[in-house]
């Protein structure tokens, strides 16, 4: 308890004399939740169904408390299901067994997007395109699996099995699986990581000659060829996610340095041994010129003044590329007491890069790699989230690009009780799942709503209850949509 309290000193002095900027009333705040490998979720193969939630509500606590307020969260690590799917086998790490559903049986997706939604915390699902098997030497899969199914779709290249990104029938394959979930699941959001075309192995060509021979004709390199293979993908999901739920976003979380600047003299100031554009095939920035992608969330991993791959350098790129698309930035908070760099010893480093995102210009949030650290704790790392880089919750920024309706105000009455009030309002509007935001004034105080402390709650109720007397505040309630346009606020009425 001492050692808390001598942390929560050393914070509120930090907050005093660093000039930390102040946290913003609208922010992305996400945290990935990783499956591959039961990084984070589940703990581990083969738990009970009640366990694997009880595990998932777990991490939604801390999520709450960290004052987070989305969630990434992989429901594909490797051309397998965290969910119903009519096309791909049931994930090895839910049941510990390729195929197996849980027991007893429940869709994980549809749990997890309710038990988020319930809490106003919005839902990312996550996929990886290409990547079909882990361990191509210890194939787990049944043979019903796609890779038995589809034999010639697939390429081993240091010990994985990819799909080969340049057959049509794999594009084909993976926009259905996209849609599906789309179509069939209340996904806020579709999000790709960094993995599209493999990281090179030093040495080991990707062995995609073949398809090249026969799609590749009319291009003079193989590499302009990968590269538009990706485009082709990216672009028609950008069409066909929009077409069928247009405010279902669509971002990429790309390796950190897109090219360095030997390469390209618009890249950035970094000697990166692997890049997007020259290594992955991922020309993200045509894709956020296309208008394709709603968001980019590059993974920059590394800290300040790091040789190779500079945080201070990166994070003014990207802020120059973001081309009127939301950028976010990628934290790696696993590095946290855990990395023999001195800098990664507390969470200063963090703490640091989180402000700077907010003192640079096109950076509208951050996202941090990964859950299992809020479950370890390190160096603090839950206290430095709710008392230091975020103090106050965050409405989620608007993307104006996708079309919406702004809400009605809501009717909002007050009641008085003998230890305090209780709020209730009614809104004209009845689709769309309209969460409701919670504003606090003190008598004689300005009515500021873009002051993050004067938000006190986002729900989903009709009702708030609070034990302060009636006499000391302004109350005002406003509705949000599901893409988090406001309202114009309704004020309590006694």
């Amino acid at each position: 308890m001492l050692k808390k309290i001598a942390f929560l000193i050393i914070l509120l002095v930090i907050v005093r004399f660093s000039g930390v900027t102040a946290s913003p009333k609208r922010e992305f705040r996400a945290v990935w939740i990783a499956t591959v490998g039961n990084i984070d979720w589940p703990s581990k193969q083969g738990l009970s169904a009640d366990v694997q939630q009880e595990e998932f509500r777990a991490i939604l606590r801390r999520v709450k408390q960290n004052r987070l307020n989305a969630v990434i969260v992989q429901i594909r690590p490797a051309a397998d299901a965290l969910y119903e799917s009519p096309y791909e086998n049931w994930s090895r790490y839910l049941s510990g067994k390729q195929g197996q559903a849980p027991s007893p049986y429940y869709d994980p997706l549809t749990f997890m997007i309710e038990e988020c939604h319930r809490q106003c915390i919005e839902f990312h699902a996550w996929l990886n395109p290409y990547r079909a098997l882990v361990d191509a030497n210890k194939n787990v899969h049944t043979l019903s699996h796609i890779t038995y199914q589809q034999p010639s779709w697939f390429l081993r290249y240091g010990g994985k099995l990819y799909f080969d990104p340049g057959l049509k029938e794999v594009r084909e394959y993976f926009i259905k699986i996209v849609l599906d979930i789309v179509k069939r699941y209340d996904v806020d959001a579709i999000h790709f990581d960094d993995y599209f075309y493999p990281y090179r192995i030093a040495g080991q060509e990707f062995p995609d000659h073949k398809s090249f021979a026969i799609s590749g004709k009319t291009y003079m390199a193989r590499d302009d060829w990968r590269r538009e293979n990706v485009n082709v993908l990216i672009e028609a999901l950008a069409s066909k996610i929009k077409e069928l739920k247009p405010w279902v976003k669509f971002g990429i979380s790309p390796f950190g340095v897109w090219r360095n600047a030997r390469k390209d003299p618009d890249g950035s100031q970094t000697t990166a041994g692997q890049t997007n554009y020259d290594d992955l095939f991922a020309d993200v920035l045509l894709w956020l010129k296309k208008g394709w992608i709603d968001y980019i969330l590059p993974q920059l991993y590394w800290e300040r003044g790091h040789k190779a791959a500079d945080y201070l350098e990166l994070i003014q790129w990207w802020s120059r590329h973001a081309y009127e698309k939301h950028l976010y930035i990628g934290h790696g908070i696993y590095q946290v007491g855990t990395s023999s760099k001195a800098c990664w010893r507390d969470m200063q480093e963090v703490i640091q890069q989180v402000d700077l995102t907010r003192s640079t210009k096109n950076i509208q949030g951050s996202s941090f790699y990964s859950a299992v650290a809020f479950k370890k704790d390190l160096c603090g790392l839950n206290d430095a989230m709710q008392y230091e880089i975020y103090p106050h919750i965050a409405l989620l920024p608007v993307m104006p690009w996708i079309k919406s309706v702004k809400p009605q105000a809501p009717v909002v009455k007050m009641k008085k009780s003998g230890t305090g009030i209780t709020l209730s309002w009614t809104s004209t509007e009845t689709k769309g799942g309209l969460q409701y935001a919670i504003y606090r004034f003190t008598k004689g105080q300005d009515i500021d709503f873009e002051r993050a402390e004067n938000l006190l709650e986002i729900t989903r109720s009709s009702t708030w209850i609070s034990n302060e007397a009636s006499g000391k505040y302004t109350y005002a309630v406003t509705a949000l949509n599901r893409l988090h346009v406001e309202s114009e606020p309704g004020y309590a009425m006694e």
